[in-house]
């Protein structure tokens, strides 16, 4: 099988995540389908950032440990990837900032010194001596370039690329594939474009780690998209301001991580009482507190499942790659509306920011959902008593209709009560939704399995992991399940994917063991656990390896 590995390093500021998501753009250009992993420290300037780009003549969504080729701008891009230098890793480095006796030094300050160029074209020269190394044509690089770097810096990249290009020699050549070339988008750009299939109309955030790119990406392409992008003071206001909209009829969304999403659990409860829809992109990454604001997790699933005061009901899913976060993003946007409940799209660092070949045709298009609408006929009561729990929508300024919500216990017109009666009612009808929601999403691949069923070995697994979990499993013949919908849970498309699952390992990105909990209090063995705490994802081959220990 073709598969290759590049890792570009250096210090933040200098551009590594746009030269990796280039590196990637040129064997996007060549058939394969890629993937990159981004790791970089929370700092502004300095540090060390690096980015491990995965090519492959197969849909990947997983890094190795290997390389193929390191790209180093400074030592640290040496000296801390020792372990990833095998005996045919080709060594590309900066000769005034790194000293390496084997591989390839370019001196990158005299190249753009030379050339009259910016600083940040370093990243060119690097990119066209991994073509030369590589044995890719200078045409594609060049058009890599054309399609990423702005008019007015164009040329001189250009020239620095080929500066770096005749620097370096060919070390081995990248056929190229008859597949078509993808386009490489990150979590958060395709999750921002399912919420606007979705129906999206108000986007609302405030800038927190790893959800930050997505208010990023949707404000700069909010004309093309024709939505509103908003960023309030802090995100207590973003929740308000997102449940005020959906009051006045506009679908919104919000972004966040844990910190965030703590300030927003009272607007969960509002949402939840008042019966307003609102959908949150909820980005994971390590805890408590701070923890580490740029790593991964899968550390707040019981948080976001147990959030808010009170009983309501909510739906949380939790995507594993592209398609996934493009379909149910759209989804959760639409039955969040539909059901009028808050809707949570469960992600991480890995996914948000992850750089994966999108293929467009491979997504299952949601399935259509419009919001119950009232018919104008009779008093309308906000919260009438509904078969199935849902109460239709009216909306401020509507002829005939006065529009109350209340975050009180209240009554059918919206006014505040205390009376038993109404109360034992109300709290029956939100369960009601909750029910007629689980009722409907038994016609939805909540649940999906890869592999053999009659395996002997089945691998549980959810969001991120997912593609490291596949390949990994194909090493002992064993079989992926992976539960997509996490509230309310699929518990008949679990019990029928894990027919004959024979021994079971969850594999998951945080210390207790979430999934697994959540499986037992559903009444479910989760089997053994395999866990991952240090704020990185699993390589597929570090995660066979774990697996071997446990499975042999």
């Amino acid at each position: 099988m073709s598969e290759y590995s590049v890792l570009i390093g250096g210090k933040a500021g200098e551009g590594i995540n746009t030269a990796g998501l280039s590196i990637a753009g040129l064997f996007s250009r060549l058939g394969y389908r890629t993937y990159m992993y981004f790791d970089y420290p929370s700092l502004i300037r300095g540090g060390h950032n690096f980015a491990i780009i995965r090519a492959s003549e197969r849909r990947i969504g997983a890094h190795r440990t290997p390389v193929d080729v390191l790209l180093a701008f400074d030592q640290k891009s040496i000296d801390n990837h020792q372990e990833r230098i095998r005996g045919g890793t080709t060594v590309i480095y900066d000769a005034s900032q790194a000293v390496r006796g084997e591989g390839y030094g370019l001196p990158i300050d005299r190249i753009i010194k030379e050339e009259k160029a910016p600083p940040i074209t370093g990243n060119s020269a690097m990119l066209g001596a991994l073509a030369r190394v590589a044995g890719i044509d200078r045409a594609i690089y060049e058009d890599v370039l054309r399609a990423t770097v702005p008019a007015k810096h164009l040329e001189a990249n250009l020239r620095v690329a080929r500066r770096g290009y005749d620097a370096a020699g060919e070390v081995f050549t990248v056929e190229p594939l008859d597949h078509p070339a993808l386009p490489v988008l990150t979590g958060n750009e395709v999750t921002g474009l399912g919420l606007v299939y979705g129906g999206l109309e108000s986007y609302v955030a405030y800038p927190m780690t790893p959800s930050s790119n997505l208010l990023h990406f949707l404000a700069r392409r909010a004309e093309d998209l024709a939505i509103k992008v908003i960023h309030p003071e802090n995100e207590i206001s973003v929740i308000l301001m997102a449940l005020g909209l959906a009051y006045a009829g506009e679908k919104a969304a919000v972004g966040t991580s844990g910190g965030g999403f703590c300030l927003m659990t009272e607007g969960l409860s509002l949402a939840g009482m008042s019966e307003i829809p609102v959908t949150i992109v909820m980005g994971q990454r390590p805890g408590p507190s701070t923890g580490m604001p740029t790593y991964t997790a899968q550390s707040d699933l019981h948080f976001v499942l147990n959030a808010g005061q009170g009983e309501f009901p909510r739906f949380v899913v939790a995507p594993g790659d592209l398609e996934e976060a493009y379909t149910w993003s759209a989804t959760a946007l639409m039955l969040s509306w539909r059901y009028q409940v808050p809707a949570i799209i469960l992600t991480d660092k890995t996914l948000a920011e992850g750089g994966y070949s999108f293929d467009i045709e491979a997504v299952t298009p949601p399935l259509e959902q419009e919001p119950v609408l009232w018919d104008g006929t009779g008093e309308y009561r906000r919260y009438a008593r509904e078969q199935g729990g849902v109460s239709p929508l009216a909306f401020p300024g509507r002829e005939g209709a006065v529009v109350r919500v209340n975050s009180y216990a209240h009554d059918e017109t919206g006014l505040t009560t205390e009376t038993a009666e109404d109360v034992r009612l109300l709290q029956e009808k939100m369960l009601q939704k909750g029910e007629s929601l689980k009722a409907e999403l038994a016609t939805y691949p909540t649940v999906k399995a890869y592999g053999p069923r009659d395996a002997g070995t089945t691998i549980v697994c959810w969001g991120s992991e997912k593609w490291a979990c596949i390949e990994a499993a194909e090493q002992f013949g064993a079989r992926v399940v992976q539960p997509l919908v996490l509230a309310p849970f699929p518990v008949r498309h679990w019990k029928e994917a894990m027919i004959g699952a024979g021994r079971v390992v969850c594999v998951e990105n945080n210390a207790t063991g979430q999934l697994a909990r959540l499986l037992r209090q559903q009444g479910f063995d989760p089997g053994r656990p395999v866990l991952k705490y240090d704020g990185r994802p699993f390589a597929v081959d570090e995660l066979a390896a774990r697996l071997g220990e446990v499975i042999a």
